[in-house]
């Protein structure tokens, strides 16, 4: 990053005047720590013990976008991993109770909420302690609940909600052994009717929708101008 602006930039000043009218995003951060640990056998209560490590470095990396005169900061949530193909088909349960009303994992989205709490308490101290810089959470863990309950007014299949477009196997459409890329995966022909693309990262309309939803949610606490 910074040999980018450093090419991007004639002077330290040009620098730290762009840097102020900018918006700097960081984030989605965790997602693969959390992804290599709970497939290597790693229970919730293991990973909660990594959570303030994971959110340590978040703020790490904030400050040192606030170092190159950033002014305004989304820090990016996780996701609700639950709802993933990914972790539905590699923690499938017979017991209803486990999932919640979209057919998402409970516990692995209470995970994800527990890490998203820690990550806001951790953008407080930030804003405390740089109270010039506006730092505001970007919820892509509501955003991406928001697509599921409005999935049909959305376009979405309600068939094919946590199924991957990009993959094949099992009810999800998807395989550890057989990801998006290999040899003979399919891909959907509808990938608009799809939230997920390969069982771990959405599809293009899915972001859009989520995009959208976050921008309305942080534009006022942004303090952008219309």
């Amino acid at each position: 990053m910074h040999t980018h602006f450093n090419t991007t930039c004639h002077s330290s000043k040009e620098c730290v005047e762009k840097h102020k009218r900018s918006l700097f995003m960081v984030g989605e951060i965790g997602g693969n720590d959390y992804n290599y640990a709970f497939f290597q056998g790693k229970s919730i209560d293991e990973l909660k013990s990594m959570v303030y490590d994971v959110v340590k470095a978040i703020k790490e990396a904030v400050m040192r976008v606030i170092g190159f005169s950033a002014a305004r900061v989304i820090v990016l949530g996780n996701f609700p991993i639950g709802c993933m193909p990914i972790y539905l088909s590699g923690f499938h349960s017979n017991d209803s109770s486990e999932y919640d009303e979209f057919h998402c994992l409970k516990g692995l989205n209470n995970f994800a909420m527990y890490h998203n709490e820690q990550l806001q308490q951790a953008i407080k101290e930030l804003q405390e302690e740089n109270p010039k810089v506006n730092i505001v959470y970007g919820d892509y863990y509501n955003a991406y609940k928001w697509i599921l309950s409005k999935a049909a007014l959305l376009g979405f299949d309600p068939k094919s909600l946590q199924k991957a477009c990009c993959g094949s196997g099992g009810d999800y459409d998807f395989s550890l052994n057989r990801m998006c890329g290999a040899p003979n995966v399919p891909v959907c022909h509808t990938p608009q009717e799809h939230i997920s693309w390969d069982g771990v990262h959405s599809t293009e309309k899915a972001y859009f929708f989520m995009a959208r939803w976050i921008i309305r949610n942080l534009f006022q606490k942004l303090k952008c101008i219309a």
